[in-house]
């Protein structure tokens, strides 16, 4: 009974008008703070997680999950080690490849490239490159042809399109009397593609993997064997039990590994901005303290009566701790509300915003991610809201212990 009385008072407090009415205002601005801060905070912890889901997504379109490399550069048994990948549960495929460097020359434009040469019809179940063409097929890098397929910024860079020749020239050279002359092959450009990143774009160019073996000298050999799994963030495990039960010496990476640079940034600017955000989290809920300073300062008679007729400190004390809680519960439900709903529909939010005013927030020439991606995850709002509660409780403590100590004598004396 106790505790219902302690609470059906506190929650009263809640719902009553003060006599005072700017501390009914401060109760009101102390609840839209928290929900405020909580919808902010999920807001932006989604779009970082949307960030790193695009960034994940165009990273793994020309990555494979794993690989396995040669340690001087190649790997004679690949087709063992194709059959011991195809014995593991856990990868779903594996396809050769044979990666260079190499000089691209079109008329007075060259750049520098890394060429892969890749068997077409294995490489379509490794990666996601014919997802991403723009023109012409990755079906087109026939054995013998000499087909390249560029990236799009490649592609502009040497001003060339589908059907157009290309000089490739290697570092390694031919010696000859007259000296030593660099190796050189015409390619035929067969195709375009676009994954939006800049490292890929730019760089990255396919021709056959037969091309590759004649243009390299590699005979038979390949450079190494790219695996995809079924767990993509166990990939570092799978590829090593593959090269364990092949036993030979052989070097393993994988996609986290390769590209760990963007996925720590990601993961610091993802920390960083919680801390920040969780601090106006922290500032939003602690003005519940004064609040509760300026209702204890107003219910002081109300206090005394109630220490009169027999409640005890510790039921005073439960009193403000449950008005407090409720408007740390109720903000942050509110919250939670709102960022969800802000967050799932962001990127109609911003297209609306854009519409109205004309402008883009990202624009496409600019960035390669040119729309404001959102991920929700139950873990980080589940998270934002026991500690948007936590704080909330912590910061009813004070006021309510300054309750539970009035003196009824002391405040009643001047009523």
């Amino acid at each position: 009974m106790a505790q219902r009385f302690e609470t059906w008072i506190g929650n009263r407090y809640v719902r009553s008008r003060s006599s005072n009415s700017f501390v009914s205002l401060i109760s009101a601005i102390s609840m839209l703070g928290i929900a405020i801060a909580v919808m902010v905070l999920i807001v932006v912890l989604s779009v970082v997680n949307g960030f790193e889901r695009e960034l994940k997504d165009r990273l793994l379109a020309m990555t494979a999950h794993a690989s396995i490399e040669g340690v001087e550069g190649a790997l004679g048994d690949w087709q063992r080690i194709q059959e011991v990948a195809a014995l593991n549960q856990r990868v779903t495929a594996s396809a050769p490849y044979v990666s260079g460097q190499a000089l691209m020359v079109s008329g007075e434009q060259l750049s520098g490239v890394e060429l892969r040469g890749i068997d077409p019809d294995q490489e379509d179940s490794v990666s996601g490159v014919a997802d991403v063409m723009m023109e012409g097929e990755l079906g087109s890098l026939e054995t013998g042809e000499f087909n390249v397929v560029l990236g799009v910024e490649l592609a502009e860079e040497l001003d060339v399109a589908p059907g157009d020749k290309v000089t490739v020239t290697l570092a390694e050279g031919l010696v000859t009397p007259a000296g030593v002359v660099p190796r050189t092959k015409r390619f035929t450009v067969s195709g375009i593609y676009r994954v939006g990143m800049y490292e890929f774009d730019r760089r990255l160019a396919f021709i056959n993997l037969g091309d590759a073996q004649k243009l390299y000298r590699k005979r038979n050999d390949v450079s190494g064997v790219r695996l995809a799994v079924t767990e993509i963030f166990q990939a570092h495990a799978i590829v090593r039990e593959v090269a364990l039960e092949h036993g030979a010496l052989v070097l393993v990476t994988d996609w986290t590994r390769r590209h760990v640079n963007f996925f720590r940034s990601i993961q610091i600017t993802k920390s960083i901005l919680f801390v920040i955000l969780l601090l106006v989290v922290g500032v939003a809920a602690f003005n519940i303290v004064s609040t509760l300073v300026m209702v204890v300062k107003d219910k002081q008679s109300d206090i005394a009566i109630l220490r009169t007729v027999g409640a005890r400190p510790s039921s005073i004390l439960r009193i403000f701790v449950t008005q407090g809680s409720v408007i740390g519960i109720v903000g942050t439900v509110v919250g939670v509300v709102l960022g969800v709903t802000l967050a799932t529909n962001l990127e109609n939010v911003v297209s609306f915003f854009e519409a109205i005013f004309g402008i883009k927030f990202l624009a496409a020439d600019v960035y390669f991610i040119s729309d404001l991606p959102s991920e929700v995850r139950a873990g980080d709002v589940a998270r934002i809201a026991l500690i948007a509660l936590a704080l909330a409780l912590v910061s009813t403590l004070y006021p309510a212990w300054v309750a539970a100590r009035t003196a009824p004598a002391e405040a009643l004396r001047y009523d």
